[in-house]
């Protein structure tokens, strides 16, 4: 939701059902794996109109003599549905590409992870994005460093967090970071999280987060076995 709560007071952000009444980010996001140890997703936001389309392999797991897991990630992502001329952007007061062109950025990253028992679980993914677009307009190369974790407090009930600083690229701003409290229940996922960013593709991640905000929102998801 694109109400900042960092703006006003408690009561304010009561009173506008802390950030539900402001109008939110919306993204729909397909996982479908054909092979073993593959995934194809197709992702989309309403921020910008970008569909984001991706591929992961896994390219090691961890167990026995592995200590981590390893997967390579490629994507490429567009704005303007994924087509040139005029993009629209959101109206939230974030500048992605507000008035510009549709333009389109791929990506190349991978993920490190490493599961500590049954609580815990840790993530590294460094992500290099081309043709990232900032929040002055401009077009640049740019990379950041996602770090996360995820921590089990009952059988379903988890902690999460994450943080973007970038390495390389734009310099606005402040790096993303979110947390939340997760639920699980069967092949369901709710999370609700806090963060500075409507980021969720590559090159919006780039960009980093918005200083001194804060935002409400929550991801649902579902598993088909």
């Amino acid at each position: 939701f694109v109400g900042n709560l960092r703006r006003g007071s408690f009561t304010d952000n009561l009173g506008g059902l802390f950030g539900l009444d402001s109008g939110a980010i919306i993204g729909l996001e397909f996982r479908f794996a054909p092979i073993r140890r593959a995934q194809v997703i197709v992702f989309r936001t309403n921020l910008d109109k970008t569909f984001q389309f991706s591929g992961r392999y896994d390219l090691v797991r961890q167990g026995g003599a592995r200590p981590f897991s390893t997967s390579a990630i490629v994507s490429i992502e567009g704005t303007n549905n994924f087509r040139s001329g005029p993009a629209e952007a959101a109206h939230t007061g974030h500048q992605h590409g507000a008035g510009g062109e549709g333009h389109r950025s791929p990506a190349v990253g991978a993920v490190v992870s490493r599961t500590i028992g049954d609580r815990l679980a840790l993530y590294v993914t460094p992500v290099w994005v081309h043709h990232a677009l900032t929040l002055a307009g401009e077009h640049q190369n740019a990379s950041f460093v996602g770090l996360g974790g995820r921590l089990r407090l009952t059988p379903k009930v988890y902690v999460v967090w994450e943080g973007s600083p970038r390495t390389s690229g734009e310099a606005q701003g402040t790096a993303e970071y979110a947390f939340g409290i997760e639920k699980r229940m069967g092949g369901h996922m709710f999370q609700l999280t806090f963060t500075n960013a409507f980021s969720t593709t590559f090159g919006q991640l780039a960009t980093g987060g918005t200083p001194g905000a804060i935002y409400m929102g929550f991801n649902l998801g579902r598993k088909f076995y």
